[in-house]
């Protein structure tokens, strides 16, 4: 009987110990309090940003930022804690001393930016947890009024310009609904502003390449409006045609890169050369790409659309054989001097590049030179001073005497022209 009296009294204090613990644990780890510290952190300092920067800095040590990130965001953005949607949460303290209660124009904005820059440069581990604030944050766009967009927009551009923030962010603007709604296309005019207005469009594309949003700009707009033609209206009545402009080059590119696809397909299915001539004429039609653009297209299509063999006395012997396969295609867009010299750079750029091919160069162009798709002014441009630095002296080295040949031959004819006369 002692022996269970004293087992349950045993079992009685470690509940009660649990319980305080609990009860500890709730309190420490609790938001509401933390968020009353972090508002009255604020409220103290007010509007001097140096003084909040320095209040942040020194809450770290005390405060489990780690844990909460998120309500830490929410407080330093919106003033408080925020319910799904991006309203602020009744039961909460909230503060006026935030980005969205503040000024806006750009100086308070580049402000703001400091203190975000210099907490998060104290505290590292906050890095990823601010990215999916602000991925959050522009998901709840719709909840917020016009000028908080914009400071958000403000502070988001001026971020994403001095690399405290990855374009990554900038997928929660291709939500459908935003999208629908202009919500996003608006949006992100007054953040790429403020983007332009720190740095230059480098370093937008850049910035966009670095995580493969340059290719997805069109997604600003519902799928009926998804052309380049309103994409470049949008953005240029918004004063920015800088955008307007790496968006339709961005499009160029990716149809280049379409086309390129396509031919060398058509070429490893062996199509004939009547059907692939007609289908190139009208791509340039089409997409409006030029001779010079499109004799490279052919070039790297025809060259990619073989298994090359390993050994290098066999290569010469297989590229000579296609090129006179091809010839006929590649004469039928060399039609301009400058699409020539653009075709022989890439010849040279190519045997470079590849290095089996190093001693092919003077082969290749001498058949297309018989296949009348290189000319002799061209060869001669090349080779006087038109010639890229890659493999310079092994490929000039090579075509010494042909260009000697070619020089006396000019010479022969020039001469015997004058006998005519």
């Amino acid at each position: 009987h002692c022996f269970k009296h004293v087992k349950l009294t045993t079992i009685l204090q470690c509940h009660i110990k649990m319980c305080f613990f609990l009860k500890d644990e709730k309190e420490r780890f609790d938001p509401t309090q933390f968020q009353e510290s972090i508002v009255q952190g604020l409220n103290q300092s007010g509007t001097d940003l140096e003084a909040v920067a320095k209040f942040l800095d020194a809450s770290g040590a005390k405060l489990d930022y780690r844990r909460y990130v998120e309500t830490l965001f929410d407080i330093l953005v919106a003033g408080g804690m925020l319910a799904p949607g991006g309203t602020l949460s009744d039961d909460m303290t909230c503060t006026e001393f935030c980005l969205f209660k503040a000024q806006e124009d750009m100086e308070t904005m580049q402000a703001y930016a400091q203190v975000f820059n210099k907490l998060i440069r104290r505290y590292k581990y906050l890095e990823k947890g601010f990215q999916e604030e602000i991925k959050k944050l522009l998901l709840f766009l719709k909840g917020f009024t016009e000028s908080e967009r914009n400071k958000l927009a403000m502070l988001a551009g001026i971020l994403l310009a001095n690399g405290n923030l990855s374009a990554a962010i900038l997928s929660s603007l291709f939500n459908e609904n935003l999208v629908k709604e202009g919500v996003s296309a608006c949006f992100a005019v007054k953040l790429f502003k403020s983007w332009l207005s720190e740095k230059d469009i480098n370093s937008v594309s850049s910035g966009l390449r670095k995580v493969g949003m340059d290719s997805r700009l069109m997604e600003l707009f519902p799928a009926n409006k998804r052309s380049c033609e309103h994409f470049s209206k949008y953005f240029s009545d918004a004063g920015l045609t800088e955008l307007s402009d790496f968006a339709k080059n961005q499009q160029s590119i990716g149809a280049r890169k379409e086309l390129q696809k396509e031919l060398e397909e058509q070429m490893s299915r062996g199509e004939p050369l009547k059907d692939i001539i007609p289908y190139v004429r009208e791509e340039i039609k089409k997409n409006n790409i030029s001779e010079q653009t499109m004799i490279g297209l052919i070039w790297a299509s025809v060259m990619s659309s073989v298994e090359w063999n390993k050994k290098e006395e066999l290569v010469t012997e297989q590229a000579i054989k296609l090129l006179k396969q091809y010839s006929p295609l590649l004469k039928s867009f060399t039609s301009q001097g400058l699409s020539e010299l653009t075709l022989l750079l890439k010849i040279q750029e190519y045997c470079y590049d590849n290095i089996h091919f190093m001693k092919t160069f003077q082969k290749m162009v001498v058949l297309l030179y018989k296949a009348d798709v290189l000319s002799e002014e061209a060869i001669l441009k090349w080779y006087n001073d038109a010639h890229v630095a890659k493999g310079k002296s092994v490929f000039l080295e090579q075509m010494k005497k042909f260009v000697e040949w070619l020089k006396n031959a000019e010479e022969e004819s020039e001469s015997e022209e004058e006998e005519a006369d």
